[in-house]
């Protein structure tokens, strides 16, 4: 592939002038089996680029482990994908990605050291982040521009001007990691207006990122950067939803007018995102500027492609401004994926899951309750169990909430902690001295911006009842990374957290909706994928299952229910409810 160069007033690729017109892409968002048809899809738009985030935290979940590339995490793949695709890619390797994505990418076991400083030039930071790149670069090599792959360009950190911590040393270090281990494509950083200063990093090229007012951010950029190509490194053409708000919708004619005003200046562009797609599983961030804010599953962004990759108003008037500074290729736009429809799927069978918590983790014992990281978790719940010293009436108090406890007495529900809501208390009555207590705490999702990066999980702090210490604890990690562990009976009325599973006939597998009206919280699986949380909450009440999920003839749907449905019956359809538009 054509290699990338920097001039002063321009990029050139091979020699000639070039205009990077990207659109971000995360396979790690969207089903590996699904990967050549949005690339396919982007190159129809009139994109020349697109622009990836490598996920640390799925890479390499143990400390000290191996890289994992298989199935859905092969970014060897991905970029042979895009190769063949014709696109070029920016790469942006982090170790911090943002993303929206749980931690920004980093991996929860970094934060069993109470006093690393993430993002820093930290030894206890720094180190696997050496190790990191260490196993990851010799994989990256071979798709460089510089060896005939698709990669042109690749990112420094991530918005760093925004962290507020300012070492620059920690920046210089990972540009000499970068360069030592054989990347030898530009480099460059991205930071909004108001952050160039504290992100920038002297001889790498900087890029602005916005949603609109392109003229006013472009001169600011020009103002940190006096000669080199002007390049939005993230254009935000959409928004991504929480829990408890509504679909932010951004106007086609407001994010159509600033696209063109961006290339109108002779200006590249990242459009983030071209295609969303999914925070399956566990996977989401959350954010928090004071109040805790989990993000919702779908990340559907309001982009030009929607959540199930199919084009939306957007991508045809994005092509339309793109034909007008670059060429297109004549082909039609692809109309929307086949869906498949299917109501009523009758849930008849059940598994209690604090009956079975032995199945899904192995218990620990411990004077107090321990973190998740303490743990060696990073996803799903810990259960905790201890006694209560007497009976009567009493308030529970635990010190902090990361992020959401279900309270238990002798296994039935007394209520619900949630740190979104500050609460640390409830009154509850011990029929007996011995009798269980129980907490289920759900991690939501880790910060992912901003000050509040450290964002251990689980209950941490004293745990009182009536002001006396609770000791003896049983902690049992539940990660719910196979739900096949479960052994499932027909469906019981017993109270408490339960998985609920179901069988459907297909004929022709299809992209389709799981849709849970009368259902409350929990998670959901398609033949053991994991489809992500649902939550009556809102806004979003519907969960997208690619079609590469199913197989003809029978297939199983297991759905979590933290608290009680209304009905045993999900259903299948053609269209997503994100909700009403914010």
């Amino acid at each position: 592939m054509p290699e990338l160069t920097i001039t002063d007033d321009g990029f050139l690729l091979d020699g000639a002038p070039f205009r990077i017109v990207s659109g971000s892409l995360h396979y790690f968002r969207v089903h590996p089996e699904q990967w050549a048809d949005r690339l396919h899809k982007a190159r129809l738009m009139g994109l020349n680029t697109v622009d990836v985030y490598i996920p640390w935290n799925l890479h390499q979940p143990r400390r000290g482990g191996p890289l994992r590339l298989e199935d859905g995490l092969d970014l060897p793949r991905f970029l042979e994908l895009a190769a063949a695709e014709g696109l070029h890619v920016l790469l942006r390797p982090g170790p911090y990605i943002c993303a929206e994505w749980e931690a920004g990418g980093l991996p929860a076991w970094l934060l069993a050291d109470p006093d690393v400083r993430l993002r820093t030039s930290d030894p206890r930071y720094q180190e696997p982040v050496d190790r990191y790149f260490e196993l990851l670069l010799p994989h990256i090599r071979p798709h460089l521009a510089t060896e005939g792959g698709p990669v042109v360009a690749v990112q420094v950190e991530n918005e760093y001007g925004a962290s507020g911590l300012r070492d620059s040393a920690h920046l210089a270090h990972l540009v000499t990691l970068l360069q030592q281990g054989g990347v030898d494509v530009p480099l460059f950083t991205s930071d909004q207006a108001g952050d160039l200063a504290d992100g920038g990093i002297p001889g790498i090229l900087r890029t602005v990122n916005f949603s609109r007012g392109a003229a006013a951010r472009l001169r600011s950029l020009r103002e940190h950067q006096p000669r080199g190509p002007l390049m939005c490194g993230e254009f935000w053409s959409g928004w991504f939803d929480r829990w408890g708000s509504g679909h932010n919708r951004r106007s086609a004619d407001e994010v159509c007018g600033t696209l063109d005003e961006i290339l109108a200046a002779d200006a590249s562009v990242n459009i983030y995102m071209f295609h969303g797609g999914t925070n399956f599983g566990f996977t989401n961030g959350a954010n928090d500027k004071g109040h805790y804010r989990p993000t919702i599953t779908s990340y559907d962004y309001d982009a030009p492609l929607d959540e199930a990759g199919d084009p939306t108003d957007k991508y045809g008037r994005f092509r339309e401004i793109i034909a007008r500074y670059a060429t297109v290729p004549a082909e039609p736009v692809p109309p929307a994926s086949r869906k498949l429809s299917l109501p009523d799927i009758r849930l008849t069978e059940r598994a209690s899951l604090l009956a079975q918590a032995d199945r899904l983790g192995t218990a620990r014992q411990a004077e107090r309750p321990l973190t998740m990281e303490e743990l060696g978790q990073a996803f799903g719940f810990v259960l905790y169990r201890t006694t209560l010293p007497a009976a009567g009436d009493g308030v529970l108090r635990l010190g902090e909430v990361h992020d959401r406890c279900q309270v238990f007495v002798d296994g039935q529900p007394i209520g619900v902690l949630e740190r979104e809501r500050r609460e640390q208390a409830l009154s509850l009555r011990s029929p007996a001295a011995g009798a269980s207590l129980t907490l289920l705490v759900e991690n939501q999702g880790r910060v992912n911006y901003g000050a509040g990066l450290r964002d251990w999980k689980g209950v941490a702090g004293p745990v009182t009842f009536d002001g006396e210490p609770l000791s003896g604890w049983t902690c049992t990690p539940l990660p719910l990374d196979d739900p096949a562990a479960l052994a499932f009976s027909p469906a019981g009325t017993d109270a408490g957290p339960a998985f609920h599973r179901g069988t459907f006939e297909v004929a022709e597998p299809a992209d389709t909706f799981l849709h849970l009206p009368g259902w409350t919280k929990g998670n959901a699986w398609v033949n053991g994928f994991p489809l992500g949380r649902f939550w009556s909450r809102g806004p979003q009440h519907s969960l997208y299952v690619p079609g590469p999920v199913l197989r003809p003839g029978a297939n199983e749907v297991v759905v979590l229910e933290l608290h009680g449905s209304a009905t045993d019956v999900v259903r299948l359809d053609v269209s997503p409810d994100l909700g009403p538009a914010e």
